[in-house]
């Protein structure tokens, strides 16, 4: 008997469903990905790109992170990126964080997370670029969701500051870095007005 069996049926609906709805799209799709989006995001499974967003596999190049951290030290995340933009040639990404981040949280507790502190250490030295307006913030969850906000904010200048981004923007490769948030209560993205495109 297989493991996780349901998976397995749920995954067996969703491709008759897709099939019936759209003849012939899972061979299109097999053919190749030109996805114009590249979302950076965090793992926290409440947040799914392409369905919080409403599109179909093939649409949305992803790249998911505790806290959704882009740090010039992280292989994987600039090996996403740098074939999202000179392979894939997407035209936007997205760094979409979102309120209520257990990353973020984490990051202004004083206690020991053992080997995520060195993760979480990128989230705090946002605090610490910040602290002065966020200590100012009397109410703790109002401060977190801000510090969620600004490390989204400083998430986008990490990625404008990549050698792939910045290469794109002085070929003049059309290419737009936004920063985005979601909130889990009600479902909706909020831009955050951080759009850089060059």
């Amino acid at each position: 008997m297989k493991t996780l069996q349901p998976l397995f049926d749920n995954n067996r609906e969703w491709a008759a469903r897709i099939s019936r709805e759209q003849p012939g799209f899972f061979e299109q799709l097999s053919k190749r990905q030109s996805p114009e989006y590249l979302w950076i995001g965090c793992s926290d499974s409440r947040v799914p790109a392409s369905e919080i967003v409403n599109l179909p596999p093939g649409q949305v190049f992803v790249h998911r992170n505790i806290a959704n951290v882009v740090v010039h030290t992280d292989p994987n995340c600039l090996s996403v990126i740098q074939y999202a933009v000179e392979v894939l040639k997407v035209k936007h990404i997205v760094v979409c964080g979102h309120y209520g981040c257990g990353g973020v949280n984490a990051a202004l507790e004083s206690a020991s997370h053992g080997l995520m502190d060195n993760w979480l250490q990128h989230i705090r030295d946002v605090y610490r670029y910040h602290r002065e307006q966020l200590d100012a913030i009397d109410d703790p969850e109002k401060r977190k969701d801000r510090l969620c906000e600004l490390n989204v904010i400083e998430q986008v200048a990490n990625v404008c500051n990549t050698s792939m981004v910045s290469d794109a923007w002085k070929s003049g490769q059309e290419l737009h870095v936004h920063g985005w948030i979601y909130r889990l209560t009600d479902g909706l993205l909020h831009d955050l007005d951080v759009t850089v495109s060059g």
